[in-house]
């Protein structure tokens, strides 16, 4: 038994909750997630796991081997990097996260230099609308939308983003456009699911926020469907503003209510927080954080 491959399989299913959650992170079937952790728990000769028909929890044994696990994998992780000459020269695999339209029309265009200038660091964009577990998956650079909460993380805010509620110029001459918060409950609205860092409709009036939204017209599971069919005048949106940036200067959308928006959020650029900072790290950070700042000084 790999023990190393173990843990971190014990550990991909606490984080996610499940072993079947585990096995589709991982990639790995179900019967070897499964396998992985009774081989650990048969090895240990102690119980770590709680399994249900729905989720796993964590027996007493089991939260101190996760506790130390975590520990042991991130100390092998530094080890590697350190052996493998990450803290004396900028090389190696440099993985970053984003998420997915920011990622490819913010992000995309800064590393693309950085290959130019570095020809011994090799980035891996992995671009995602979901907040990425760095530890678990590996990944040295972050881009964070909104306020964070991982008190684990160092954080370089590079600029803000407004939350915008928009519409076609068709959709408006149609149907009127929304003078208060309150307007858009006879309004159509395009939704869509499956995004944590996606904005709420809510607004501020006098300093307290409150929340209206327009009966649910089409729903979809990504931005640029939703984005797709508000051009088409289905209905309204509320995105962030660089995801329509481009539609809103071009005037094919509209921005509404703007005066009842909500505080922009923060964008940053983060990485944990565990000693010294390899090389490649620092060397993508002083590269993207000025070029992110200027490209993000028209989104507030």
């Amino acid at each position: 038994m790999d023990r190393f491959d173990a843990m971190s399989v014990l550990l991909a299913a606490v984080e996610e909750g499940s072993l079947s959650a585990a096995s589709r992170r991982l990639r790995l079937p179900l019967s070897t997630v499964s396998r992985k952790v009774a081989d650990l728990e048969k090895h240990l000769r102690t119980q770590l796991l709680i399994r249900t028909s729905r989720q796993i929890e964590l027996t007493d044994a089991g939260r101190a081997y996760v506790a130390a696990s975590r520990r042991i994998l991130e100390q092998v992780e530094e080890a590697e990097r350190e052996a493998a000459g990450e803290y004396s020269e900028p090389r190696g695999a440099l993985h970053i996260t984003a998420p997915v339209v920011f990622g490819r029309r913010y992000v995309l265009p800064i590393v693309l230099g950085f290959l130019a200038r570095h020809g011994e660091i090799t980035p891996r964009l992995f671009l995602a609308d979901r907040q990425v577990n760095m530890a678990t998956e590996h990944i040295d650079l972050a881009v964070r939308i909104g306020h964070l909460e991982d008190g684990g993380l160092v954080a370089t805010r590079v600029g803000a983003v407004r939350r915008v509620i928009c519409a076609s110029p068709a959709y408006l001459a149609r149907r009127g456009t929304p003078q208060r918060p309150e307007d858009l409950a006879s309004h159509d609205g395009i939704a869509f699911s499956g995004f944590p860092g996606a904005p709420e409709w809510r607004y501020r009036r006098d300093s307290a926020a409150f929340a209206v939204e327009p009966r649910t017209r089409l729903a979809v599971n990504s931005t640029e469907a939703a984005i797709d069919a508000a051009l088409a005048g289905i209905g309204i949106i509320r995105v962030l503003s660089y995801q329509v940036a481009e539609e809103l200067r071009a005037g094919r959308l509209q921005a509404i209510l703007e005066a009842f928006a909500p505080e922009p959020m923060p964008v940053s650029l983060v990485y944990p927080h565990a000693g010294l900072l390899p090389l490649k790290v620092r060397s993508f950070l002083n590269w993207a954080a000025p070029r992110l700042r200027a490209r993000l000084a028209d989104q507030t």
